[in-house]
């Protein structure tokens, strides 16, 4: 009785590794292949022209978010279009880096509690409404504060300031495409006047 069961466990044991290791069933498994950029319609390169140059070394993952985007891109108001190539230069122009970290900040936003994000939200549209003149002297002043102090041994090696992405109410972000830059670490509404 006990051979006949152990028989049993063993054929089907091996029915199912043979039916998973199918070449039928090698192919669901395998991820989805995403069209290059030449096999793009004219309406999708014409949408997702800043990609270009990048497309083809996008994972599959990210070509679909980007071919998501441009099947409801027709149906955005055209300031929504607007804002989206915009979105879509500017991340382009993105190192990985800086990519990586949009992305991280993204997610963790995501993750916030919505009076944070509101916050969040608040402070940009603060920052987005300020003349040109202020939003560059608060770019001095975020820069100086990140410079190392003299004398504080080795210097340290300053990245760029990213363009990170927040929360935008018109345009969906994807950890894949900002929204728009982020707003300085300091708050305008508190900043000291030099």
């Amino acid at each position: 009785m006990a051979r006949t069961f152990s028989a049993i466990i063993v054929g089907i044991t091996l029915t199912f590794a043979l039916a998973l290791s199918s070449p039928a069933n090698a192919a669901v498994l395998s991820p989805l292949k995403q069209p290059s950029w030449t096999e793009l319609s004219p309406q999708q390169r014409e949408i997702l022209a800043p990609l270009a140059n990048e497309w083809d070394k996008l994972e599959y993952y990210r070509r679909k978010k980007w071919l998501g985007i441009a099947q409801r891109y027709p149906a955005m108001s055209a300031e929504e279009q607007r804002r989206l190539q915009l979105n879509m230069k500017t991340w382009v122009n993105l190192s990985p880096e800086e990519r990586k970290l949009a992305r991280e900040k993204y997610k963790a936003l995501k993750k916030a509690p919505p009076e944070q994000r509101q916050t969040v939200t608040q402070k940009w549209l603060e920052y987005k409404n300020l003349p040109e003149e202020e939003k560059e002297r608060l770019k001095k002043i975020l820069i100086r504060k990140l410079q190392p102090k003299r004398g504080a041994g080795k210097p340290a090696k300053l990245a760029p300031v990213p363009a990170a992405i927040t929360v935008n109410p018109v345009v969906p972000a994807t950890p894949a495409m900002p929204t728009s830059p982020s707003p300085p670490a300091v708050a305008p509404a508190t900043q000291p006047q030099q």
